[in-house]
């Protein structure tokens, strides 16, 4: 897999909260690779676990925003709003996907 090293500047069309929309752009600054807990972004945002995990929940766009990158203190967390079936196995795949591929 080639990497040029250069970020990908993508309009979005805008949806959901200033809140959300703050969530969303920290989600896009975690490296290719990396995880960070919920806890973790929550305060890096002045904000909780469980917001930050509602907002990884309704991320309107979860391939260019990578909510997956995000897990529990206790395991994997959810995604797209499920805890357990295709999308976490999704989710599984993404993180394997780029911890094969990272620098």
């Amino acid at each position: 897999m080639a990497d040029s090293g250069k970020p990908i500047h993508l309009k979005l069309l805008k949806q959901g909260s200033d809140f959300r929309n703050k969530v969303w752009a920290e989600l896009c600054r975690i490296p290719f690779g990396a995880t960070i807990t919920y806890s973790a972004l929550a305060r890096r945002i002045g904000s909780a676990a469980r917001a930050v995990g509602n907002a990884c929940r309704d991320n309107p766009f979860p391939l260019i925003i990578p909510c997956h990158r995000v897990v529990s203190v206790s395991g994997m967390g959810g995604y797209a709003g499920k805890t357990d079936g295709d999308f976490m196995t999704i989710k599984a795949r993404l993180l394997d996907f780029e911890a094969a591929y990272k620098k």
